[in-house]
């Protein structure tokens, strides 16, 4: 079910800093998700398959930040390629994407241009050249890397386009009329440079460590071994309100509760450590 989902993902944000504990707070939020059901048909297709070893379709053509017309092929060939589908004005989740994706790559001594390149495809066909040229900008001033404009490129294209390249990648998402919204779940692929799919990291936080990692044996075209898919959906529907919302809201809300709940069971074995200490004293 979708609550597991975007928990086990929550899970793997929290985990590093709090513990299991956190992890088993937020599974025990489970049975309020579930009161929260989904339209199963809608979201039954959402989700992002590995598809290891499948070729990238490189005679694609898409639109640069510039307006002009460019194949994939151009952007592989010579070094690995970190691939990321988004859309620009997605209102919460491709935006947690890029940021982390972002932040992985400040913190790699690899550089994009140099090392790898970076291309940001937009699955919505009406957005513009204009847009992704915006958003360009604004990534670049934040990576201020020298020579970064030369490898990080942001596409967008046609339907046909984006279906084939969607469906290479194992990316299943919808749109919802009643929003104007895509449903869609996060991730980033790495891919060598022959376009060969060599790796899939799930979230929108991405282990730099295993991201220099993926890049290195993409640049020797190793194929990686599959990863738990831990998705984090950007839109859920709200029977109570009969709209869809940010899932993203609700995983905080529900790390706020775990939150709590991890802090009071600490005050708790805290107070029971301490009287158990006195009791001992008094005993000797």
């Amino acid at each position: 079910m979708l609550s597991l989902n975007y928990i086990g993902n929550v899970c793997s944000l929290f985990k590093s800093r709090c513990g299991n504990a956190l992890c088993l707070a937020l599974l025990l939020q489970a049975p309020l998700l579930n009161a929260q059901s989904l339209e199963e048909d809608k979201f039954s297709e959402i989700g992002i398959d590995q598809k290891l070893d499948e070729q990238v379709p490189l005679d694609l053509v898409f639109n640069n930040e510039e307006g002009r017309p460019v194949a994939l092929r151009q952007y592989f060939g010579e070094k690995p390629v970190i691939l990321s589908l988004v859309y620009y004005d997605c209102p919460m989740l491709c935006t947690q994407v890029l940021n982390g994706l972002l932040s992985s790559l400040q913190v790699l001594s690899f550089d994009v241009g140099e090392e790898f390149e970076v291309v940001t495809v937009s699955f919505d066909p009406g957005e513009t050249p204009e847009l992704a040229a915006a958003k360009k900008r604004e990534y670049l001033n934040r990576y201020k890397r020298d020579g970064a404009e030369n490898g990080w490129h942001f596409l967008t294209g046609t339907q046909d386009q984006i279906d084939a390249l969607t469906q290479a990648l194992g990316f299943r998402y919808q749109y919802d009329a009643e929003t104007d919204n895509y449903i869609h779940a996060s991730g980033i692929m790495v891919a060598t440079p022959k376009g060969k799919l060599a790796r899939y990291f799930y979230g929108i936080e991405y282990a730099p460590k295993d991201l220099r990692l993926g890049l290195i044996e993409a640049a020797d075209n190793k194929i990686g071994s599959p990863v738990d898919q831990l998705l984090l959906l950007c839109y859920h529907y709200d029977p109570t309100t009969g709209k869809y919302g940010l899932v993203i809201m609700n995983s905080l809300r529900i790390a706020g509760l775990a939150t709590v709940a991890l802090l009071a069971g600490f005050v708790v074995i805290m107070l029971r450590r301490e009287n158990h200490k006195k009791y001992n004293q008094v005993e000797v």
